[in-house]
């Protein structure tokens, strides 16, 4: 347990009706994946989290793409919406171009994933590629895990 994790202050979201916060989401594990479309290590991670979307959303795996750009046109929310229409990303994504969400976890490389349990705390991170099994390992236990 890595303790809490901070909350999403993001406003500008895609795939979702309204922005979503840690604190909405007890009772489910929460994936964060710090990612920019322009990055090809981002771009070869967005296959797994497909995967684990389409295979754990219904058990209470909630996805969240949280965009951070590295160039100015990834700041663009046209060219942000093109690229999640583009790599056919169904999750929530959440634009965080002034860092306030990548900044609050303390993240420094593009991509890093994040979850967290259904009790809002911080319990597994990987940065970069590959890890897979053992992800979906993490994101199994969580899932698993009772909650009040």
């Amino acid at each position: 347990d890595l303790g809490p994790a901070p909350e999403l202050t993001n406003e500008s979201w895609l795939n979702v009706d309204l922005p979503l916060r840690l604190a909405d989401l007890r009772g489910k594990v929460v994936a964060i994946d710090m990612w920019t479309f322009g990055w090809i290590n981002c771009q070869h991670v967005i296959p797994s989290l497909k995967e684990w979307d389409k295979t754990y959303r219904e058990q209470g795996l909630v996805i969240i793409g949280n965009h951070f750009p590295e160039f100015s046109f990834e700041q663009d929310l046209t060219n942000l919406q093109a690229a999640v229409v583009e790599y056919g990303i169904e999750y929530a994504v959440a634009q965080d171009n002034d860092g306030a969400t990548w900044k609050a976890y303390k993240n420094r490389y593009w991509p890093s994933l994040y979850l967290i349990d259904k009790n809002g705390h911080l319990r597994y991170t990987h940065v970069g590629e590959g890890g897979y099994y053992e992800t979906e390992a993490a994101i199994q236990n969580l899932l698993a895990e009772q909650y009040p």
